[in-house]
């Protein structure tokens, strides 16, 4: 019984310490990390982008909603 456990006990071991050995290597690393911030950058200007484009529809939208909202007979409602 002693040298099954003994046996388990170095497989423990020798498993944690190659997943700590591999959690120490950083190869590519630095590459994922410029990636990330590539796209982070990219979401960013494509939302101001965006923003910056349909600001008006966006508007326009809200105001046509709110006149609809506050049921103004000058105004069309509905999806027809």
């Amino acid at each position: 019984m002693t040298d099954i456990s003994i046996r388990i006990h170095a497989f423990v071991t020798s498993l944690i310490s190659s997943i700590g050995e591999s959690a120490k290597r950083e190869e590519g690393q630095d590459l994922i990390e410029y990636a990330l911030l590539g796209g982070l950058i990219a979401s960013a200007i494509i939302a101001v982008i965006t923003a910056a484009v349909l600001t008006g529809a966006i508007s326009s939208m809200a105001s046509g909603i709110s006149d609809c909202i506050d049921f103004k007979k000058s105004t069309a409602c509905g999806p027809f």
